[in-house]
């Protein structure tokens, strides 16, 4: 099994070196950066990841996600705050941390023209393993991710879910306690994706690896996370389990499509609605927080048409991560739909 020799690897060594009694996988307080331009991507965030746990963070391009993930794995210097990561000080001890970490970033760096064998095993080389170790390696990756039959075939016949899955496997030729992916499967098609999900489930919860995931795909964090923490503009503005996120939205969501140019009229009549607990405009429609959406259905509809105010649909939802984001940032993430699985649309 992969993770059975990992003393075969000289990680060892590292183990007790400079390392933090507290045995959180992940701990930061206060992390921020700001570039020279002025600009800050991260603006002092706070972060407790437990050992064995699939941690999301979920927010869109430019929130500060791959910023927050080149500072834990030690490839960027923080302006402020302090983080330890496998119990190692990211100022201290990078070394350690490097050691004790897999890493695949948006940006795969894969040799097209090598092969995935080869590819695999050079890079466990590279961590002082021997030419047999090292190829046993590569072809215990191969079969864990799937790539077998196209082991010996080069890289720059790969299609992208199959790089994507090489890239993963090189991230784990080490044997790491912890790793972080970021944007994992960015670009993928539908079943790309879902073999990726498999391949991190299967990691998690056969090897106990613990995972520190970025995704802007709600169904992503949804599926695979824990816990996870929303990101936007630099900031975490909520945090905890999926279902307790939801959970935290009690009632209903109504969703009322209008017209953009109708759209604040829509909703200064709407926000009188009685049992409404809140309401978010968007460019074609309002968003209701209530706590019966059937039972205000009918005035909503009544209300608009009173007032000249053509309604293009409206749907009643159980909360989603959609609407999570949507209360905690005042948008939806790009791409996201209005009205989630489940929804009923009228």
């Amino acid at each position: 099994m992969i993770w059975q020799n990992v003393s075969a690897l000289n990680i060892s060594y590292f183990r007790d070196v400079g390392r933090s009694q507290n045995m959180k996988a992940i701990e930061a307080e206060g992390l921020r950066k700001e570039f020279s331009s002025g600009v800050v991507a991260v603006a002092g965030i706070d972060l407790e990841i437990r050992e064995g746990e699939i941690f999301g963070f979920l927010g869109p391009n430019g929130a500060g996600k791959t910023t927050t993930v080149r500072m834990l794995t030690t490839l960027l210097r923080p302006t402020a705050g302090r983080a330890t990561v496998a119990g190692y000080d990211i100022y201290s001890h990078q070394h350690e941390i490097r050691r004790s970490i897999g890493v695949a970033l948006q940006e795969a760096g894969l040799d097209a023209m090598a092969t995935g064998r080869e590819l695999l095993a050079m890079q466990a080389k590279l961590f002082g393993v021997s030419t047999s170790q090292a190829n046993n390696r590569a072809a215990e990756l191969l079969e864990l991710v799937g790539l077998v039959d196209a082991a010996d075939r080069h890289v720059k016949t790969y299609s992208g879910g199959m790089k994507r899955r090489l890239d993963l496997a090189s991230a784990l030729v080490h044997s790491p306690a912890i790793l972080f992916l970021d944007e994992p499967t960015e670009g993928l098609d539908p079943a790309s994706r879902q073999t990726i999900w498999q391949e991190i489930s299967k990691l998690n919860s056969q090897f106990g690896v613990t995972v520190f995931l970025t995704t802007h795909y709600l169904e992503e964090a949804d599926r695979l996370a824990n816990r996870l923490a929303i990101i936007d503009r630099g900031r975490i503005v909520a945090e905890g389990t999926p279902s307790g996120l939801k959970a935290s939205i009690s009632g209903d969501v109504v969703t009322v499509a209008v017209s953009p140019e109708r759209r604040d009229h829509a909703g200064s009549i709407l926000s009188q609605l009685e049992g409404i607990k809140e309401l978010r405009s968007e460019e074609a429609s309002l968003t209701l927080f209530v706590n019966d959406g059937t039972g205000v259905v009918a005035d909503v509809i009544r209300m608009l048409d009173s007032a000249g105010v053509p309604v293009g649909s409206v749907a009643i939802s159980q909360p989603t991560l959609d609407e999570v984001f949507l209360r905690a940032t005042g948008s939806r993430l790009e791409g996201a739909e209005a009205t989630q699985d489940g929804g009923k649309t009228l």
